[in-house]
């Protein structure tokens, strides 16, 4: 359904999920508040602008709006003053040419403004990645929030707000990963499970599409791709006995044009590996994060996730596909040209809820097209992104489930004896929904990895319900020790290994909150990345050496930061609890090599 108007309206495992998430609350709140007064006070004393964020619509914004060309998204960030896409560009390289900034000056980067949107957000923070178009910053929050701010100053220029439903389940937080940009519209996913069209200048719906009713377990929280005159978004709600989907809209219209469903209906290719029948109605295989797209090959890339019940498998044989899985679709139809399951019939809750990075790359003499994904189950994996041929697989975290993987891509698992196994990594896996980044010119790969270790108890769930409570397979202990943390870490995409790490601060009695910051890398051989203390950091992107870090007030969760040029000065901008922070070498120094 289709709605015009011109009014303006990750993944946690189960225990249920709902219950984890407030478990988390308590521990949370009293860190973010603590440090968000102390942020206050920082930027009090230092006499920088603090910027309170209002759910009234605000005034229309001032200066010229070029529309946003089918053209400049391909570009992506050709044009340093933007930043288009989820991932800066279609390959989600979050790779800046930006060179002002440099190892040598990061040091002095200080904070200009911030905007705090003033929206609770119980146990998470932000998660959106802000889109930046002809000095406005659009940035979605928690809870079906959007704000356009100056980029220069941090003003708000107008905000929306859409109500959320009373009956509604949204696994796990109520986050929103960003917008999408085409013309002069902006594109956002809602926790209620609709796709909606704003106007770039007011903000005020242009158009509302019903994606799927949220009463039956249905969100977005990812960030939309524009694809041409399209508009792609996926489902989450696996974990609420759900079947996802990916969709492709009108730009225009709001009119659905296609849909793919991750789980296959009876009889379609990949339905042998169900059981058949009522289990693949309600298999799973959730959409959380944004996907990837070759304009070349005119394929999008989505990860997938995991299959339903979570961590219970005895009703539900076979493979389980295309859940836990890299699909390929075609861009104009969506028909599936290829797939790579990375964890077939998964237990574990290892779902592929991590973003497809693209690039071109050099194995010997040969430059392959590929596709790099660094998976929650612990192994980094580079395929060719024409047709999903597995060039490199290696673990990239500590894992004791699979002794590798084999030469036809399947895991050879490791066979644990009776229903109690103790398993590295634990359900939050070896990394998460954080985005990485890939650095084209010294060919690595940025990415958040976690060591963490859980004892699992297997047990058939309770009944499910198709859209009800999500009712899990088992029980889990964390395992505490001072050897479970996260780091930052930079892997050879050309055979997996390690080049360095960063390790960031454990916490063995509460590794559950142990998730750190997506990563943003530069041209001048810097990767910024935040961390679980509230930290944001600057590293040398071929040492690893932490050069520089600014204590924001707020945990960074799976936020990463972005990077763009305005009258000769780059801004560095991170999103943490419920605040964006922007950051700038002081006077619009120049850059020092």
């Amino acid at each position: 359904m289709v709605r015009s108007t011109s009014s303006t309206s990750a993944r946690e495992p189960s225990r249920s999920k709902d219950q984890r998430s407030a478990d988390l609350d308590g521990a949370v709140r009293e860190r973010v508040l603590f440090r968000r007064n102390r942020m206050r006070r920082v930027l009090r004393t230092t006499g920088l602008m603090i910027v309170a964020g209002s759910l009234a619509v605000g005034a229309q914004q001032s200066g010229a709006l070029h529309p946003v060309s089918n053209q400049d998204v391909i570009d992506g960030l050709k044009d340093p003053t933007r930043w288009l896409t989820f991932g800066g560009n279609y390959s989600n390289h979050r790779f800046s040419p930006l060179t002002h900034i440099t190892p040598r000056n990061v040091d002095g980067l200080r904070p200009q403004w911030l905007f705090q949107t003033e929206v609770p957000a119980p146990g998470r923070g932000f998660e959106t990645t802000p889109l930046v178009v002809d000095g406005v910053m659009y940035v979605t929050g928690n809870q079906n929030t959007a704000w356009a701010l100056d980029a220069r100053t941090g003003r708000r220029i107008w905000s929306y707000r859409r109500k959320l439903p009373d009956l509604m389940r949204v696994c796990c937080g109520m986050v929103n990963r960003g917008f999408a940009v085409l013309g002069d519209r902006l594109y956002m996913g809602t926790l209620d499970a609709h796709l909606v069209a704003l106007d770039r200048r007011t903000g005020a719906e242009v158009w509302d599409s019903t994606v799927e009713e949220p009463k039956n377990g249905y969100a977005i929280t990812l960030a939309p791709l524009v694809v041409k005159n399209r508009v792609v978004v996926g489902v989450a709600g696996g974990d609420y006995a759900t079947r996802g989907f990916i969709d492709a809209y009108d730009a225009e219209t709001g009119k659905r044009a296609w849909r793919f469903y991750t789980v296959p209906g009876k009889g379609e290719r990949g339905s042998e590996s169900w059981p058949g029948g009522e289990e693949m109605a309600r298999g799973g295989g959730g959409v959380w994060t944004t996907g990837a797209y070759d304009p070349v090959l005119n394929l999008v890339y989505f990860g997938t996730g995991n299959p339903n019940p979570d961590y219970w498998g005895d009703d539900r044989a076979g493979d389980n596909l295309y859940t836990c899985a890299l699909v390929a679709l075609d861009a104009d139809t969506g028909a599936l040209r290829w797939h790579f399951q990375f964890t077939p019939h998964d237990i574990h809750d290892w779902d592929a809820a991590q973003v497809p990075v693209l690039g071109d790359i050099s194995f010997g003499a040969r430059t392959r097209k590929v596709v790099m994904f660094a998976n929650r189950n612990g192994f980094f994996y580079t395929l060719d992104r024409e047709n999903g041929q597995m060039l490199v697989a290696k673990p990239f975290t500590a894992t004791n489930w699979a002794r590798q993987i084999g030469p036809d891509g399947r895991p050879v698992v490791l066979e644990n004896v009776g229903t109690r196994e103790k398993c590295l990594p634990d359900q939050r896996g070896g990394t998460n929904f954080m985005p990485p980044s890939f650095d084209p010119v010294r060919q690595l790969f940025f990415v958040t990895a976690r060591e963490t270790c859980v004892t699992w108890v297997f047990e058939r769930p309770a009944t499910i319900t198709p859209g009800g409570p999500a009712p899990s397979g088992g029980a889990r202990r964390f395992e505490g020790g001072p050897e479970q943390y996260s780091a930052l870490r930079a892997i050879d995409p050309t055979t997996g290994e390690l080049r360095w790490e960063h390790r960031f601060r454990g916490y063995p009695s509460q590794i559950t909150l142990d998730l750190s910051g997506g990563a943003t890398s530069t041209a001048s051989g810097l990767v910024f990345s935040g961390d679980n203390d509230g930290y944001l950091n600057a590293f040398d992107s071929t040492t690893g050496k932490l050069l520089w870090q600014f204590q924001t007030g707020a945990p960074i969760w799976g936020a990463p930061p972005i990077t763009y040029m305005l009258d000769g000065r780059q801004w560095v901008v991170v999103p943490s609890g419920v605040t964006i922070t922007a950051f700038a070498l002081p006077g619009g120094s120049r850059a020092t090599r």
